[in-house]
């Protein structure tokens, strides 16, 4: 009995491999995430060099300001997805099957990559998709037609949050995972 259990625990051991899928799909996804971004700046960037055209008139120039601002953004957002997914393939890799030692032993290394546990990466994750959020919220708020007071009030209440939700990441990185006010030794 004792050679089937080592074998059934080597074999449940082993099976932590299946994560080289997910590892090697967001890698994928992370890379042509970063192509699609690309291109699109270098698409924003042929675009943009009429804007300087004498021909082109007042409407036209502030319509293709207002567009480059939100292709920027939308650029980002790209940008910042695609870093998620990076930061979840090499977060995985380092939780399920090795270490990564060119990071390890980097200084470049951003300490961001080098993931120690699952709440770390959940962390990592979080702060990135915060920011995506801050950025779709940014997105949107420069589409926004105000129409009413109500509509002012929801973008502001949109703000506040935001506000809110940065103000407690912030806590909880300053204060070990704790929320402001919340002092360990004061118990």
């Amino acid at each position: 009995m004792h050679l089937i259990e080592k074998v059934f625990e080597g074999l449940l051991w082993r099976s932590r491999y299946v994560v080289l899928f997910a590892v090697v799909a967001s890698m994928a996804a992370a890379f042509a995430i970063f192509y699609m971004a690309t291109v699109d700046v270098v698409y924003l960037v042929s675009h943009i060099l009429h804007y300087s055209d004498p021909d082109l008139a007042a409407e036209a120039r502030k319509a293709l300001h207002d567009e480059t601002i939100t292709h920027v953004v939308e650029v980002v957002d790209g940008y910042l997805l695609a870093t998620v997914m990076l930061i979840f393939g090499l977060g995985m890799y380092e939780l399920f099957i090795s270490d990564i030692d060119e990071a390890q032993h980097s200084k470049a290394s951003s300490a961001i990559l080098v993931v120690r546990s699952l709440d770390d990466l959940k962390q990592r994750l979080a702060k990135v998709i915060i920011m995506i959020m801050i950025v779709t919220i940014f997105e949107l708020a420069l589409k926004l037609k105000v129409g009413s007071a109500l509509d002012l009030l929801y973008l502001a209440g949109a703000v506040a949050l935001i506000g809110l939700a940065l103000y407690l990441t912030h806590a909880a990185d300053g204060h070990g995972g704790q929320p402001a006010g919340h002092d360990l030794k004061s118990h």
